[in-house]
């Protein structure tokens, strides 16, 4: 950029260089012409009268000398000029060639970041990309834009809740679903509880996992709804098992 700018500017000066070159070509031609005149003494002090009855031609004045020399006045003047803007155009065009690259590469380096913290959290939500990297949602949402724009990452929604993850088809739509999961705590202990098969009632959740019934109750429907876990009567009892579709994702996070 500061090359072409330079580039342009010498040209400029150089355009009017031949500018006044070709003036000055004009300027002596013209001259030229004009002392094509032989000039010899007058035997009187009359004006204009023949010594030896030849034709008298008054020569031509040439009145337009004084346009011409203002005229290559200006042209010296704004040469001038011109070289002694050159440092502060130079100087103009490298700053503003560094603030755009400052900011671009500011902008490409968060995005690293950003990109670096999603692929060692897979299924991480915005807050916790806002609170690790302390941006704002409005700024970290634009990132995160670019970087979904570009295919470096994809989502899942997760009960409202949008997940990041690597977009290089690294993750299935399994994988996404379970890793999202096991995102939310009280999620992890009641799945983890039941793969271990210490427990697959609601009373015996409650109790390992010290949360009220009803608590227990609200995530296990969130995963029924989701087909992570099946439920089968035996009596008055409800038996929670883990779906065979996703217990080996499942251990394997676990």
């Amino acid at each position: 950029m500061v090359l072409k700018i330079t580039r342009l500017t010498l040209r400029s000066v150089n355009c009017r260089r031949i500018y006044l070159l070709l003036f000055f070509s004009l300027f002596l031609i013209m001259a030229a012409g004009a002392t094509e005149y032989i000039v010899s003494p007058a035997p009187g002090d009359e004006f204009g009268v023949s010594r030896a009855g030849e034709e008298v031609t008054v020569a031509r004045d040439f009145t337009v000398y004084w346009q011409f020399l203002l005229w290559l006045a200006i042209m010296q003047i704004l040469s001038v000029i011109d070289i002694l803007l050159l440092p502060a155009k130079f100087l103009f065009a490298i700053l503003g060639f560094r603030v755009a690259d400052h900011s671009n590469a500011v902008g490409v380096i968060k995005r690293k970041n950003i990109y670096a913290f999603i692929k060692a959290s897979p299924g991480t939500c915005i807050s916790e990309i806002a609170n690790y990297m302390d941006l704002n949602r409005g700024t970290l949402r634009y990132h995160l834009n670019i970087l979904e724009t570009e295919n470096m990452v994809e989502t899942h929604s997760d009960h409202g809740k949008v997940r990041y993850f690597q977009n290089n088809s690294t993750y299935g739509e399994k994988e996404k679903l379970v890793i999202s999961v096991l995102q939310n705590e009280m999620a992890r202990k009641i799945i983890s509880k039941i793969l271990e098969e210490e427990c697959n009632t609601n009373r015996d959740l409650a109790r390992t996992t010290g949360i009220s019934k009803g608590t227990v109750t609200w995530y296990i429907k969130q995963l029924k709804d989701l087909d992570l876990i099946e439920e089968n009567k035996m009596g008055r009892s409800t038996i929670y098992s883990i779906n065979p579709v996703y217990r080996d994702a499942l251990e394997e996070r676990i």
